[in-house]
């Protein structure tokens, strides 16, 4: 026999991802201020009765999305180091960096947080978790000499950065490739970085070339 709590369980876990599923859909073609409750549950195949007994506004539903995603990545970001007593990067399998897996998961999630016009909110939001866990969790890696604040400022917009650019690239790699690339890039120590000053076109050229303008 069945234990109908956890009968209901998966409905209302069945029935908030349809929400979620929905919202962030219409929020892929129109702005979040356009969309109504009821565009949610018509493309969610729900009625407002399902919608009211989970949440009170479309905010209600877009903070709970936000919070899933956050929590995930606070997972996936922990993963290579939970348990262990020391941790040494230059010792860990590029197969443990997990946090790609976790954004191809929410791939409609961070589409959304690079390419919607609240764009630079969302992406600020990220870098700061990152931020801040690396922050909390990894201080004895911080090399003395350096401001930790900075440091940690600057490795959690290179990853986003990184994140940025796969998601512009429609996810053409894997995670496990990016994975790969990511390990690379924190074990490389250049004893110089050169950069060739022959054959460099003007400012003015380079930004009309590229569709920009200067004001």
């Amino acid at each position: 026999m069945s234990d109908p709590t956890e009968s209901t369980d998966r409905r209302i876990k069945k029935s908030k991802a349809a929400l979620k599923h929905a919202l962030i859909k219409l929020m892929q073609k129109q702005p979040f201020r356009e969309i109504s409750i009821t565009d949610i549950v018509k493309l969610a195949d729900l009625n407002r009765g399902t919608f009211y007994k989970h949440y009170q506004y479309k905010e209600d539903l877009f903070d709970e999305i936000i919070d899933d995603v956050i929590q995930d990545l606070v997972t996936s970001y922990r993963e290579p180091y939970q348990g262990k007593e020391i941790f040494e990067v230059s010792h860990m399998p590029s197969s443990a960096i997990r946090i790609f897996e976790h954004v191809y998961q929410h791939a409609p999630f961070y589409t959304l947080a690079v390419k919607s016009e609240a764009s630079s909110s969302f992406q600020q939001m990220i870098c700061n978790v990152l931020r801040d866990l690396a922050l909390q969790d990894l201080n004895e890696i911080f090399p003395t000499h350096i401001n930790r604040e900075l440091l940690a400022s600057y490795q959690s917009h290179a990853i986003f950065g990184m994140i940025i650019e796969w998601i512009h690239q429609e996810f053409r790699h894997s995670p496990g490739y990016m994975a790969e690339e990511l390990f690379k890039i924190i074990n490389y120590k250049p004893a110089n970085v050169v950069y060739h000053s022959t054959h460099r076109e003007p400012a003015t050229q380079y930004v009309q070339k590229n569709g920009m303008t200067l004001e």
